[in-house]
């Protein structure tokens, strides 16, 4: 009796354990369900905010192009976010007459870059193209600015000797040299009126005209048939010029007027050098520009300064676009809000390689805090911004391993994230997707937007070049703004906008610009 009392009450437990335990995993269970519902819910809504629909696109777009007008508009009561300027580099060149060795300097940070290519004329393709990366010493930057030119000219004459130009290229009298300054993500360089200020340098600040007779004093010193020139500038026939860039080339005249002639121009030139159809040209790396031709009666604003025909060539700026068609997120609110410039360059925060992984950091985190996504608590390093950068976000989202194997190794490698479904793998990855999606389409509404204000829509052909990072190596990215574009445009008119990679490659826009036409040529 007592034994069958034993087992009854040993039966009984083991049927209440075996029931507990199976209400904790059904509540566990269900927990999971509500928290990937959630996760889902998070999901379809940020789908839905970054929707872009033939429809948004051309909103986009048309809100661009009035944008565009208005900024070069003589109107004191025209409004824009773009902030657009003409860049004085015209005439671009022809790709037919430019031929010879072009050489060009550019002053970094610590280092000095020099380039040098051959252009052949007739639309044939740089040749010879050398690029080499001498680090200043730490002598030479203590030293004076005159220390410096002269340091410049004589690993100048070591490039040259390297690569120099044929006999048949070898000039009577002295050619030009491309000569660029650049700055840093610390804006290590600035350029305020006719000052450049060179912060790692003890002489940290020198006049543009200081710059300029030094760097030639230099380079005559040394022997060279090279000075310092840029574009003449088609107001003035001027003896000489400079390119300096500070995010964005400025060039700069024996006068001391700085002529605003931004990276992007000198793509634009290499792209007309290779295709005379070639109207604009568009960086998409980790930040983002634009540029285009354009005619000067286009220009109200600068009527009195330009000439009374012929081409310019006008910088967009379009990382300041900003208009209420644009498909903002809560994420993209809160990213502008914690930004160093909230409210401005919208666009930019939207398309560029330097916040598209950020916006995937920012709903990951949401739906690590809301729904439990990566466990209990919510990985610390997934609430460092910008620690999830866009080659890295580029990575997992052309992931097409079976598991998503690429996704769990970056998160681990990123975030310390370990031990994630492919279920959520593959969330992750959508992620990406939508965030990518909308970032390159909206890029391509902007594309359009060019063309149409140039009214070349309907019945010409028009080349856009592409530079950057973004564009050449995220192949999904380049598929969704070529798709956005197609769509845009439909069947009967998607060809007449050609959109491809520069040929040129990158930092030889300077060469092109040095290589252009001046009016008298």
């Amino acid at each position: 009796m007592k034994q069958q009392v034993a087992l009854a009450a040993v039966t009984t437990t083991a049927a209440t354990v075996m029931a507990v335990v199976a209400l904790v995993r059904q509540y566990w269970k269900a927990k999971q369900d509500r928290q990937w519902g959630k996760c889902q819910r998070i999901l379809r809504k940020f789908s839905r905010d970054c929707s872009t629909p033939v429809p948004k696109l051309w909103q986009v777009a048309n809100a661009m192009v009035s944008d565009m007008g208005a900024s070069l508009s003589s109107s004191d009561e025209a409004t824009s976010s773009l902030n657009m300027f003409v860049s004085y580099a015209s005439p671009l060149p022809t790709g037919i007459n430019e031929k010879g060795m072009y050489y060009g300097v550019n002053l970094r940070q610590t280092k000095i870059l020099m380039v040098c290519g051959r252009l052949q004329g007739k639309n044939q393709p740089i040749s010879d193209l050398y690029v080499d990366e001498v680090p200043i010493p730490s002598s030479v930057m203590i030293g004076t600015s005159q220390e410096l030119y002269d340091y410049i000219a004589a690993e100048l004459v070591k490039f040259v000797s390297a690569h120099p130009e044929k006999d048949d290229e070898a000039p009577a009298n002295e050619k030009k040299l491309g000569f660029t300054v650049s700055s840093g993500d610390d804006q290590s360089t600035a350029i305020s009126g006719s000052n450049i200020k060179l912060k790692n340098f003890a002489a940290d600040t020198t006049g543009v005209k200081d710059l300029i007779t030094g760097m030639n004093r230099a380079l005559e010193k040394h022997g060279l048939k090279l000075r310092v020139h840029a574009l003449v500038s088609i107001f003035t026939c001027l003896h000489y010029s400079i390119n300096i860039v500070y995010k964005r080339h400025f060039r700069v005249d024996s006068d001391s007027r700085i002529e605003q002639v931004d990276d992007i121009v000198g793509n634009l030139a290499g792209g007309r050098y290779y295709d005379k159809d070639c109207v604009a040209a568009i960086t998409l790396g980790i930040g983002t520009n634009a540029a285009y031709v354009d005619t000067t009666q286009s220009a109200p604003r600068w009527h009195d300064s330009l000439p009374k025909k012929g081409e310019i060539v006008v910088c967009m700026e379009w990382g300041n676009f900003n208009t209420c068609h644009l498909p903002i997120t809560q994420y993209d609110t809160s990213l502008d809000a914690a930004s160093s410039n909230p409210g401005h360059r919208i666009f930019e925060k939207m398309i560029s390689g330097m916040y598209l992984g950020e916006i995937v950091r920012r709903v990951l985190v949401r739906m690590a805090q809301e729904a439990s996504l990566f466990g209990q608590s919510v990985p610390p390093k997934l609430l460092i911004p910008y620690l999830l950068r866009s080659p890295d976000m580029a990575a997992m989202h052309l992931d097409t391993s079976e598991d998503r194997e690429v996704v769990h190794e970056k998160l681990k490698e990123i975030f310390g994230i370990t031990n994630l479904t492919t279920m959520a793998r593959e969330l992750v990855a959508e992620v990406c997707d939508i965030a990518t999606e909308r970032g390159a389409r909206l890029a391509g509404a902007g594309t359009v937007a060019i063309v149409k204000k140039l009214g070349r829509i309907a019945n010409r052909r028009s080349v856009i070049i592409m530079e950057g990072g973004l564009y050449e190596h995220y192949r999904i990215f380049r598929n969704y703004l070529h798709s956005g574009v197609w769509e845009m445009l439909g069947n009967e008119l998607s060809d007449n906008i050609v959109v491809e990679h520069s040929h040129g490659g990158a930092g030889t826009g300077p060469l092109f610009l040095a290589a252009s036409p001046t009016p008298d040529s």
